[in-house]
């Protein structure tokens, strides 16, 4: 079976992920990464390779592992973003970590299982926020009714109540309710619908109402006594005494429209079946689940017997578990990792991927190198892809009444100054653009409000004078640029 798939929008066109074609995948790609096509390549086969995995019988479909994918380049040349893009590309729980985190001090082996316990957090995020959205009109239109009777527009209906304590040891309790006659309760149906049609049309939307909220409950950590050691696992509290005792509420008052946002979430949570969200979430973290690895070069090397290399070489043999295939707890139930696709990635400055263990090199078969960015590749980033930097911020000033144009000389100018100062101090890749776009509009963005309705042109010689003297200053441009 290859479960319910989220759905993609390519130009006019919906589909389903699984009928994206490799050649589809590098496409949607180049909308947001310049260059780095193998990269592009190597990803886009390994995504397509696990929807063929689930078209086998299942006795040779549980054979097949995944094909996990180290990339080697320095930073800021897309390693993360291409990870990051292809997880939204076809909507798959995906988290980013650290591998210099498991080497800090007071680490211990529980925050690598942890990799996959925030793995299942983003998918059941993710799967709660696609079921809410398919209920969200009828929880908008309870919500609006909430709103009516906290205005006191019309009465509140009468509910049962219920004791604090279920069954056997309580039972539901019946309010008195008087019945009425038809005609009023007909009168009161017309009288909520007529106020339902004008809170809907946004009349009341300024209007100040006290509403009850549930409180949130904070979420509590136990150590417990796992096949790895001790590990740390989080509990909702309210998830295990729900069913016992009803949720604290309190009192808040607000807009209407502010308050209309806080019921519908409450009212969307009471529709959406709470089981069916984690089943859902645990079967996408196992089957379409990725795992971004960063920074794997600075836990490679050999144990020497004393020093960080041990802790180095431990992390590896901690990580290697999870990447070949294990079970997880967490506090949504088990989770195996089998089907998981992890992405390892580093620099690889001072070590090589020969310098991790050789179980762990075996478990990331595709390796690609990423190319270092060039001039002409930050000219591209700068205007090409859809959320490109120029884009960006002419967006952003035109919120202000501001109309930013870009010369191609300017472009050219603002590449020039990235990958000048990419050589001469550290060279972080893309990155450097943002702190020299920052610095090159940091003028014009602070005195935007009173340019509202003029058109500024930027070109090469407003860049060379917000940034000359910055770029000829090596220590200056070391800090600030």
């Amino acid at each position: 079976m290859l479960g319910r798939c989220p759905t993609i929008s390519i130009g006019d066109v919906t589909m389903e992920w699984q009928e994206l074609t490799p050649r589809q995948i590098v496409a949607e790609l180049d909308k947001y990464i310049v260059g780095q096509e193998r990269a592009k390549r190597i990803v886009a086969i390994a995504l397509r390779n696990r929807y063929r995995r689930k078209l086998l019988p299942e006795h040779l479909r549980d054979e097949i592992a995944p094909k996990n994918i180290l990339m080697i380049g320095p930073t800021g040349v897309g390693k993360t973003e291409i990870a990051r893009r292809l997880a939204r590309l076809v909507k798959a729980p995906f988290v980013k970590v650290e591998a210099t985190k498991f080497t800090e001090v007071g680490y211990v082996g529980r925050d690598v299982d942890g990799m996959v316990r925030d793995l299942i957090d983003a998918a059941v995020r993710m799967v709660e926020q696609e079921k809410m959205a398919e209920v969200e009109y009828q929880a908008e239109e309870l919500a609006n009714l909430r709103l009516i009777e906290a205005l006191g527009l019309v009465p509140a209906p009468k509910r049962r109540r219920r004791a604090p304590i279920p069954f056997p040891f309580g039972r539901e309790i019946e309010e008195p309710s008087d019945e009425g006659d038809d005609e009023e309760n007909a009168r009161l149906e017309r009288l909520r619908r007529h106020y339902l049609l004008r809170m809907k049309a946004g009349e009341f939307d300024e209007e100040e109402v006290e509403i009850e909220v549930e409180e949130q409950t904070p979420q509590l950590f136990v150590n417990v006594i796992g096949p790895q050691g001790m590990e740390q696992v989080g509990f909702d509290p309210a998830d295990l005494l729900g069913s016992l005792f009803p949720k604290r509420k309190r009192k808040r008052r607000m807009k209407v429209k502010d308050a209309r946002r806080i019921l519908m979430q409450e009212e969307a949570q009471k529709l959406i079946d709470r089981d069916e969200v984690i089943r859902e979430a645990i079967r996408r973290s196992e089957e379409d689940g990725i795992i971004f690895i960063d920074e794997i070069d600075k836990i490679a090397g050999r144990e020497k017997g004393y020093g960080p290399d041990v802790s180095r070489e431990g992390v590896q043999r901690d990580l290697l578990p999870i990447v070949e295939g294990s079970t997880v707890m967490t506090r949504y139930g088990p989770v195996h990792t089998h089907h998981i696709l992890f992405i390892a990635a580093g620099a690889f400055h001072v070590t090589k991927p020969s310098d991790l263990i050789p179980e762990l090199q075996g478990r990331f078969p595709l390796r690609v190198e990423l190319d270092p960015l060039t001039k002409e590749d930050f000219k591209r980033i700068l205007v090409e892809p859809e959320n490109a930097l120029v884009k960006q911020y002419t967006a952003l000033l035109a919120t202000e009444g501001v109309t930013l144009k870009f010369t191609e000389d300017a472009i050219e100018a603002i590449a020039y100054y990235a990958e000048k100062v990419n050589q001469e101090t550290e060279n972080i890749g893309a990155r450097r653009l943002h702190t020299i776009m920052e610095k090159v509009l940091e003028d014009i963005s602070f005195r935007a409000p009173e340019l509202a309705g003029e058109t500024i042109v930027i070109d090469a010689e407003y860049v060379k004078k917000q940034l000359e003297g910055v770029v000829k200053d090596r220590d200056l441009s070391r800090y600030i640029l």
